[in-house]
C-alpha cells in the first residue's frame, strides 16, 4: 500500500506543478509580456521563460502520466474508462495526451521554431493566439482536475 500512497503523492504534486505552471503562464506571464514596448523584448523574454518552463512541464507531465498509469493499474480501474460516472478519468488521459504531444513532439520538432519566426514578424497576433490556446488548455485542465477531485470523493 505504501507504493500506492507514494504514487498518489507524486501524481498530485506533478499535477500541481504542471497545471499551476500553465495557470501562471496564462494569467501572469503572457499578459505581462504583451505589455512590453519592444516587439523584440516580447519575443526574447517569452522565449527565455518558455524554454525553462518547457522542461518543468515535460518532467511533471511525464511523472503525472507514469504515476497515473500506476494508480489505474494498482486499482485495476481500467473498466472506469468509458464509464460516464468516471468521465474525469478519460478527460485526465485526454488532457495528458494533448500536453504530451505538444511538449514532447510538436514543440521541439517544429512548433517552437515556427512560433518564434512568426512572432518576430507579427508578435501581437502570435501572442494572442498563444494566449487563447493557453486559456483553452487551462480551462480543460481545471475542469478535469475539479472533476477528478469531486469524482474521486463520490461527488458528481
Amino acid at each position: 500500500m505504501d507504493s500506492f500512497i507514494a504514487a498518489r503523492v507524486i501524481h498530485v504534486l506533478s499535477i500541481i506543478f504542471w497545471i499551476g505552471g500553465v495557470a501562471m503562464v496564462t494569467t501572469v506571464l503572457l499578459p505581462a509580456v504583451r505589455q512590453f514596448k519592444s516587439k523584440e523584448e516580447q519575443v526574447e523574454f517569452f522565449e527565455q521563460v518558455e524554454s525553462r518552463f518547457a522542461w518543468q512541464s515535460r518532467f511533471t507531465t511525464l511523472f503525472a502520466g507514469l504515476s497515473g498509469f500506476y494508480l489505474v493499474h494498482f486499482l485495476n480501474a481500467w473498466d472506469r474508462f468509458g464509464n460516464a460516472d468516471y468521465w474525469w478519468m478519460t478527460m485526465m488521459v485526454i488532457v495528458w495526451v494533448i500536453f504530451t504531444l505538444m511538449l514532447f513532439i510538436m514543440e521541439p520538432l517544429f512548433l517552437h521554431k515556427l512560433l518564434v519566426k512568426k512572432a518576430k514578424a507579427q508578435p501581437e497576433k502570435v501572442f494572442s493566439m498563444i494566449q487563447r490556446m493557453h486559456w483553452f488548455l487551462l480551462l480543460i485542465s481545471v475542469v478535469t482536475a475539479g472533476g477528478a477531485v469531486a469524482g474521486s470523493h463520490g461527488w458528481l
